[in-house]
């Protein structure tokens, strides 16, 4: 929690998504690496999964050729311990859902991923009525369970979520997968302070942001943004991955 805290200390931060495995293992390691070294304030660090349900089209391939190279949660954890080896020091949240962590075990997945050195999970496909086992398995782990809400979310469930929500809050912008949009969601100005009314950590917003403009507009409003689409399609087409993730973080 300390490096999380740390990072918010000069808000607002940039978050970029990637994936491990893609294209490759060691690359998508050396893309992150960049990626932490030329501006990220946190990573979300991908962990692939077949089904990836919050994830539009060009996610969704990222992950299935990580799949394909054979990422594994084993693979990706070890790939984070890699990280900190190379003086990597920002935070680095694992994102992913929630099946294969059931299949590696949760307790033995909490344990691993600290370890390793990351700090903290996104699960999307894992509600706060269902959380309670993961939580649980989170122990007395520093680790928290990044939150998630949305455009559809009632006032009801804003402050049940936020009420206990640790590290910071991930409001998606929109409804629906991920993906670029040419403009930023009408009324998010409102949604992050009905957001804040019912908590004190920071509100990242991601979903739809694709360019540095639209960072820059959502940044005035939040304590983070947060860039998935844009970044792997970005660094994926390039021919110089490692190249186009440092162009990539020091343009946000």
């Amino acid at each position: 929690m300390n490096r999380i805290q740390n990072a918010f200390k000069n808000k607002p931060i940039f978050m970029p998504y990637f994936p491990l495995g893609y294209p490759d293992l060691n690359t998508s390691i050396d893309v992150i690496e960049a990626l932490a070294k030329n501006g990220a304030d946190l990573i979300e660090v991908g962990l692939s999964f077949s089904d990836p349900l919050a994830d539009g089209p060009v996610i969704q391939q990222a992950t299935q050729v990580a799949l394909e190279q054979g990422i594994t949660i084993k693979k990706s954890l070890e790939a984070v311990k890699e990280l900190r080896k190379r003086g990597v020091e920002i935070p680095l949240i694992l994102m992913g859902y929630y099946n294969p962590m059931l299949a590696y075990g949760l307790e033995k997945f909490v344990r691993d991923a600290k370890d390793a050195g990351a700090d903290g999970f996104i699960i999307p496909d894992l509600p706060v009525e269902e959380s309670d086992e993961f939580v649980r398995a989170t122990g007395p782990s520093p680790l928290p369970l990044i939150r998630m809400l949305a455009p559809t979310s009632s006032s009801e469930r804003m402050e049940k979520i936020a009420r206990n929500a640790k590290g910071f809050i991930y409001l998606v912008s929109v409804t629906g997968i991920t993906g670029e949009r040419k403009t930023i969601s009408a009324g998010l100005s409102d949604l992050i302070a009905d957001v804040r009314k019912h908590t004190n950590i920071p509100v990242c917003v991601g979903f739809g942001i694709s360019t540095p403009e639209q960072a820059k507009e959502v940044g005035e409003m939040a304590d983070g943004v947060i860039v998935g689409t844009a970044c792997v399609r970005t660094i994926g087409r390039s021919e110089n991955p490692v190249e186009a993730a440092r162009g990539f973080a020091r343009e946000f």
